[in-house]
């Protein structure tokens, strides 16, 4: 592909996913203008946490009067799953210089993920595709969490819109892109179990943190089978772009 249909492909997948990503953040500025932020702490949060359930979680406790330590604790195991999405995307970015990297995982969110792992698995992750999709993305969550702050008044109470629906919808959505992987109906069966026992005995977000180890532990214990389609491929030979 030349470097304008990278780009285009890159723009042309990350553009119905804003329509989930978009009122997630003005739903996310409106509460946190609600409890009391500021526009710049609104901001602030969202460039440098990028992490729209962890925003939430973070609103929620200061609002309780939770320590900061608390408030740090809960963010790391809500995100901890990033750790392994950087050692599963990672594989695949051998071509990106290390600040190039760097950045590449900082933006390494949700649906960056997904994303990152059908590339790879149709062929390989161009740097002009990855950033065009993934700035895409943090710009309108940065645009949104802006607008919400301004404007979140006019909304009302979010929860009357029933907009916390389109998230869960939008990550099944991304999920089912992985249907024809071999084992995917056990691994996510497994991961679904986890999730399900994590919430009943230690509540959340140790069942969003903890809940893929299911999957990841029945991928380990189970036998390899032959891959069904196309199947991941690290990054091969050819010109990066």
């Amino acid at each position: 592909m030349s470097p304008a249909t990278e780009v285009r492909d890159g723009l042309s997948r990350v553009f119905p996913v804003l329509a989930a990503v978009i009122p997630f953040g003005l739903v996310y500025g409106a509460v946190a203008h609600e409890a009391g932020l500021t526009t710049a702490e609104i901001m602030g949060f969202s460039a440098l946490v990028y992490a729209g359930a962890s925003q939430f979680v973070a609103l929620e406790m200061i609002g309780l009067g939770s320590p900061v330590m608390a408030v740090a604790v809960a963010i790391f195991a809500l995100n901890f799953r990033h750790v392994l999405y950087s050692a599963s995307v990672g594989r695949n970015l051998r071509r990106f210089s290390p600040l190039q990297k760097a950045m590449a995982f900082f933006f390494l969110v949700d649906p960056v993920f997904g994303e990152a792992e059908l590339r790879a698995a149709q062929g390989r992750i161009t740097k002009r595709f990855y950033f065009a999709y993934a700035l895409v993305l943090y710009a309108s969550w940065l645009l949104s969490s802006l607008a919400g702050a301004v404007f979140g008044s006019l909304l009302g109470d979010p929860a009357t819109l029933a907009l916390d629906f389109i998230l869960p919808v939008y990550f099944l959505t991304l999920m089912m892109d992985f249907r024809r992987r071999t084992n995917f109906l056990p691994v996510a069966l497994a991961s679904g179990l986890a999730s399900l026992v994590l919430l009943m005995t230690l509540g959340p977000p140790w069942n969003v943190t903890l809940g893929a180890l299911g999957g990841i532990l029945y991928a380990v214990l189970a036998r390899p089978a032959k891959a069904n389609g196309a199947t991941a491929e690290p990054d091969g030979g050819g010109v990066d772009r």
